[in-house]
């Protein structure tokens, strides 16, 4: 497979109708779900295991490392884990569809719970910076050489720069995890955006999570050295429109392809693969193709800093 046709997904949680965060998770149905990533281009990933019961979220995470174990397939599409929450911002419309009452104030003794069930695997931890006290856990997963990502949060300008300070090197899904309504200019995503040079930021690119003209003005100001596209897909990506879960959430995908809880209007991850977020990016939003590579497979690859492994 040339590089044109390649891409790393640090964001996703379930494909062609299997939902990584599922208790009970079984080899065929993952092995299935990797061949189909396989099949769509898609060279790692980083299974993303979201907000839930921190019992629900150890054995979710046991449960994939012992599957990686079990076949060599798995092992070589899921390249670890991003472990979004639980500790994020628990406002409505910051908190997205995360289940508030799972949400929990920062505990560096539950997330090294989490970490030692993920064996080592842990590459990415999304949370708020507003709610971890002087940094603590920011500065242990950094020690840990684990990326710390902003995401689902609101801090004030002052607060992200001292997070920035204390390792915080990446913001997830820019655009999403906030509400509708925002002060037009002190905002997360100004404030984020203020602070590009210094994170790497990630983005959707289904035109759904953020319109096409948005996305390309954040790219523009961003750049496409500091950009990353991810798909925070679930289980509908790679597979038709129905009714999927995601963790505890029964969720709904209509033709239009966006992802809702039923009766409620915040999206739950999208339904997009990579390679149509990439014919996106350079069909829709008009990047040249060497940019669009870069976003889609080089920039995840160097945040995580494994260039050439793959």
């Amino acid at each position: 497979m040339d590089e044109s046709s390649s891409f790393f997904d640090l964001q996703i949680n379930g494909y062609a109708g299997v939902d990584f965060n599922c208790n009970g998770l079984t080899l065929e149905s993952l092995r299935s779900a990797c061949d189909k990533l396989k099949q769509d281009g898609v060279k790692g990933i980083l299974a993303t295991i979201i907000t839930a019961d921190i019992e629900d979220m150890k054995s979710r995470l046991q449960r994939i490392v012992e599957l990686r174990r079990e076949d060599k397939q798995v092992e070589q599409m899921i390249y670890g884990f991003h472990i979004e929450g639980p500790f994020i911002n628990s406002e409505p419309g910051f908190r997205g569809a995360h289940p508030p009452e799972k949400i929990c104030p920062v505990d560096t003794d539950k997330m090294e719970y989490l970490l030692d069930a993920a064996e080592g695997l842990t590459r990415i931890v999304t949370l708020a910076p507003e709610v971890d006290e002087h940094f603590r856990l920011t500065r242990m997963l950094t020690k840990n050489k684990i990326i710390v990502s902003a995401g689902h949060c609101d801090p004030t300008i002052s607060v992200l720069r001292s997070a920035i300070d204390s390792g915080l090197s990446m913001f997830t899904h820019l655009g999403n995890g906030c509400p509708q309504s925002l002060n037009r200019h002190d905002n997360i995503i100004q404030r984020v955006l203020s602070l590009r040079e210094d994170l790497w930021i990630c983005l959707i690119a289904d035109g759904i999570h953020i319109p096409f003209f948005a996305l390309k003005n954040y790219l523009a100001l961003v750049g496409h050295e500091k950009s990353i596209i991810v798909t925070d897909a679930m289980a509908a990506a790679g597979a038709g429109p129905g009714r999927y879960t995601l963790s505890n959430l029964v969720l709904e995908v209509g033709e239009d392809r966006v992802v809702r809880e039923p009766g409620k209007p915040n999206f739950a991850g999208s339904a997009i693969s990579m390679k149509r977020s990439k014919g996106n990016l350079t069909d829709v939003v008009t990047i040249d193709e060497v940019s669009a590579c870069k976003m889609v497979f080089d920039n995840p690859m160097k945040a995580l800093g494994v260039q050439g492994e793959l």
